[in-house]
């Protein structure tokens, strides 16, 4: 068989432990069923060993899965119930619309359409080194509402152009070379990532869960759109867009600051490429049917009978790019993240589920927001606690998915039970989500690939991260608070 990679002891032995002192050792609290504290039992085990990598997300999940139905702590004494729940994940709908969106993200890659968008907007403004960085977040906004993966737009599509960049100005990622651009142009290209991340509910794969999890936790009350939530990131987001270039410029200015070569590079690049092929249409007509479908235009202009679900419009999405030929079957098969994102994601959205059902959310809630209540703090200064506390412990998380799964339920909870409106807790809470990703390298899948490349220090990046994040949180929830009042989500 060759070299066998069972699971990590260490880890696996942390996880383990952890679950049979909540289900064995620590008392039920007064106010929580048994089944309800079991669950959570297996809950925090199995975050326990995605954040110790004590196996790879998705075999974490399955074997998360076989526990619930084994221990039947859903559905007690009826078998064939409790494996309906353990599966009930696959049929969610927000599930499939992430997976099959990285599916058709692909064509990117394939086609070249990325690489190209990329240069295309170097080749218009990249005469100074801040419009190289500007036209670098351009390139990532444009291509997020259509990539899933924040990992794959921002490590694997715009960092190889902004690597391609600093080479053509001899940065190299070594001390006194990196200064004279590379620095500066890595720092822009990964803080561009969390604020895309942010805009829209298709440009990472958490997003769709939290979408999921503010559904359950007002009682199917707040459903955030697709179109609603651009709409809610529209302006702090451009803002942060904006803003950010500025603040790395300020942090660490490049040596280099004119760069009247770059568009001259950028058009070689593209000349490289060739025409706009065929494949390249196909795939941006795709786009921009899916952007069409995804914002609700049908039902806006011809009424509600004509809604397409997103999901089923993902769907169609995918088949027009298999009818074609862009992408082949074997190429859908052989994308394992998107596969991998199906299987994780239904099983952590399954256990948060009925967390929710069996009333341990509520419970928790109530704990949580009884201790902030005797602070003396209002709902203001109460959301604004739990905003803090959840962004800043992302520290101690290697996964933006572990940590919402861990923690958003609960302190959306908690700060409902202060007071706070719900679209108001819940668009702050979600958007940090994604801003949270800029504190550390190692925050999200993107960081370590960008970091990896040697521009930066790791002082560098923790001191930058460290001040995007205060940036950034004021103008989502200053700015962002009084957008969306504005909108009337609140």
């Amino acid at each position: 068989m060759g070299k066998l990679t069972p699971l990590k002891p260490i880890p696996s032995l942390i996880s383990i432990a952890i679950a049979l002192i909540i289900w064995f050792v620590i008392p039920v609290p007064e106010g929580v069923s048994p089944n309800a504290w079991h669950l959570l039992a297996l809950f925090v085990g199995t975050i326990a060993a995605i954040i110790g990598k004590a196996m790879p997300i998705g075999a974490v999940s399955i074997i998360a899965i076989a526990l619930v139905a084994v221990t039947q702590v859903t559905n007690p004494g009826k078998p064939t119930a409790a494996l309906d729940d353990a599966l009930s994940g696959f049929s969610n709908q927000l599930i499939w619309l992430i997976g099959i969106s990285i599916m058709i993200s692909l064509s990117l890659n394939k086609t070249g359409l990325g690489a190209r968008i990329g240069y295309y907007f170097i080749s218009l403004f990249g005469k100074k080194t801040l419009g190289i960085a500007y036209a670098l977040a351009l390139a990532e906004t444009t291509l997020a509402p259509v990539t899933p993966s924040n990992t794959a737009r921002g490590g694997g599509i715009i960092h190889p152009i902004m690597k391609s960049i600093a080479d053509s100005f001899g940065s190299k990622p070594e001390p006194g070379s990196t200064e004279k651009i590379g620095r500066y142009l890595s720092l822009v290209n990964y803080n561009i990532n969390p604020v895309t991340s942010a805009m829209f509910i298709t440009a990472t794969a958490p997003n769709p869960l939290i979408v999921n999890l503010l559904l359950k936790g007002t009682d199917s009350t707040f459903e955030l759109t697709w179109s609603m939530w651009a709409i809610a990131a529209l302006v702090p987001g451009i803002i942060s867009l904006l803003v950010m270039p500025l603040i790395v410029y300020w942090l660490y200015p490049p040596e280099i600051k004119s760069t009247p070569d770059a568009p001259r590079f950028a058009k070689d690049k593209l000349r490289d490429l060739g025409p706009i092929s065929l494949a390249e249409k196909i795939t941006l007509g795709v786009f921009a049917l899916l952007l069409f479908l995804w914002a609700g235009i049908p039902a806006f202009l011809l009424g509600s009978d004509w809604t397409v679900n997103p999901t089923t419009a993902a769907f169609i999405g995918l088949s027009i790019l298999l009818a074609s030929g862009v992408l082949s079957w074997d190429d859908v098969l052989k994308h394992k993240g998107a596969w991998d994102t199906v299987v994780w994601f239904a099983a952590l959205v399954m256990m948060a589920t009925y967390l929710g059902k069996l009333g341990l959310i509520s419970w928790l809630s109530q704990t949580v927001g009884g201790a902030i209540s005797h602070l003396g703090m209002g709902w203001i200064g109460g959301m604004i606690l739990l905003t803090l506390v959840y962004v800043y412990s992302h520290y101690f998380f290697a996964s933006t998915t572990a940590h919402i799964t861990a923690m958003f339920a609960a302190f959306f909870a908690a700060g409902l039970a202060l007071g706070a409106p719900p679209a108001l807790l819940g668009l702050v809470l979600a958007f940090s989500s994604s801003l949270m990703m800029s504190l550390t390298h190692y925050g999200t899948g993107t960081a370590p690939i960008i970091f990896g490349s040697g521009y930066v220090t790791l002082g560098e990046w923790w001191k930058t991260g460290f001040v995007l994040s205060v940036i950034n949180l004021l103008i989502w929830m200053v700015i962002g608070s009084l957008w969306w009042k504005w909108l009337g989500y609140w």
